[in-house]
């Protein structure tokens, strides 16, 4: 038996010596590591971030979080449909679509948003429904109740409907933003199948510059070259063999087969196109006085709208003119500049048929920027590539210039 009791006094020992050990060890597996991340690091990685949507999913994870969020600098925001401000049952949308943004101020509607991020409702601002649907689609708004007079969250979820929210709604409690990127779901401009046409806006309280590139057909490398062998006209008419006439002359049957007819339409259809966003931004520069940096794009990749600081400031300080006809920005009388190939191919084998860059600036404007407007930098560098190689071609042939009245 005494052999027995060093071993036990031994154990016990270890026991209480080995008891405070776990003790420490539990406390330890309760410490959150994350939380001594410092804010300024947390901010860069919700800048990187960026998307609205996926910062509002970070806005529910935790207090720290939902206060961090709208402090964040850089903003996305994808928009997943554009509806009428009116709602005039089946016909009237029909006609709203066809009408695009010219005629309509544009909402957002943020879908597939899972229920429980209901709760983000305090940051993103008071809910609006606009419209219901009674989709079999589970998504929830961007928003949530927060027992206002506007309802409870499950008498929205009640009715079934989809919740919409103008941009100022959605980017309402962003207290910090500088740089803010649109992304509209689609171009404005209904065109045929092939047909290709982009364009780049500048506004500051009023159109700055327009940049438009287009043709009537785009072909690939291979379809370039069957065509080619096979003696196959240009796209306005003009014969194409091999190589083309590079004089930069406009053939004469672009004048009477509607090929000018049509550009003037792609000008026109852009301008509105443009100043419409235009009209549609400034509810948000008035609320968001640190932006340095704006654009309104599309997924397609049509139209890109920007604003940067000096443009921004230009339109607080001297607000815009509206159109009275609809609700855009009243376009300034213009002057144009216009390069034309009947065919153009760029250093990857594509093809441009009937190829046309135009180059607008407010005739006001025009008249003091000569000397910076001759080496034509901006215009060429307007586009990201294939396209911006497509410009830098272009505006090394014959320039025409046009006029056009404010409208």
């Amino acid at each position: 038996m005494s052999s027995l009791r060093p071993d036990l006094t031994g154990r016990i020992w270890l026991e209480q010596d080995r008891e405070p050990a776990t003790m420490d060890s539990e406390l330890n597996t309760e410490i959150d590591h994350f939380d001594r991340l410092p804010d300024s690091l947390l901010l860069i990685v919700f800048n990187k971030i960026g998307d609205v949507k996926a910062l509002g999913r970070c806005c529910v994870v935790s207090r720290r979080f939902h206060g961090l969020v709208p402090q964040v600098d850089n903003v996305v925001v994808r928009v997943d449909c554009v509806i009428s401000d009116d709602d005039g049952g089946s016909t009237a949308a029909s006609a709203d679509k066809n009408r695009g943004v010219f005629s309509n101020f544009c909402r957002f509607v943020f879908g597939g948003i899972v229920k429980p991020l209901q709760a983000i409702g305090h940051f993103l601002g008071p809910k609006k429904i606009l419209s219901t649907s009674t989709s079999s689609s589970s998504s929830t708004p961007f928003g949530g109740g927060g027992g206002g007079a506007g309802g409870t969250e499950e008498d929205d979820m009640e009715a079934g409907g989809v919740t919409h929210h103008s941009p100022t709604q959605v980017l309402k409690n962003f207290n910090e933003i500088r740089r803010l990127r649109i992304e509209l779901p689609s171009g404005e401009l209904g065109i045929d199948s092939g047909v290709l046409l982009k364009w780049r806006a500048d506004f500051g309280s009023t159109l700055d510059n327009c940049v438009i590139l287009g043709a009537s057909s785009v072909l690939s490398p291979d379809t370039a070259k069957l065509e080619t062998i096979a003696g196959f006209g240009g796209g306005d008419g003009s014969c194409v063999v091999g190589s083309v006439d590079d004089n930069g002359n406009i053939p004469e049957s672009f004048y009477t087969n509607g090929g000018l007819k049509l550009r003037v339409v792609w000008t026109i259809s852009s301008l509105i196109a443009a100043s419409a966003r235009h009209y549609l931004l400034q509810p948000i520069i008035a609320e968001h006085q640190t932006l340095d940096g704006l654009i309104l794009t599309d997924a397609d990749g049509q139209g890109v709208l920007c604003m940067n600081k000096e443009q921004l400031e230009e339109l607080r300080v001297k607000p815009l003119s509206a159109s009275t006809a609809s609700r855009r920005t009243l376009v300034p009388a213009l002057n144009m500049r216009l390069w034309y190939a009947p065919h153009l191919e760029l250093p990857n084998g594509v093809v441009l048929k009937g190829a046309t860059l135009v180059a607008i600036r407010p005739t006001e404007q025009s008249a003091t920027t000569k000397k910076e407007t001759s080496d034509c930098s901006w215009v060429s560098g307007a586009f990201e590539e294939p396209y911006g190689t497509a410009a830098k071609l272009l505006v090394k042939r014959r320039t025409y210039c046009l006029e056009m009245n404010s409208f």
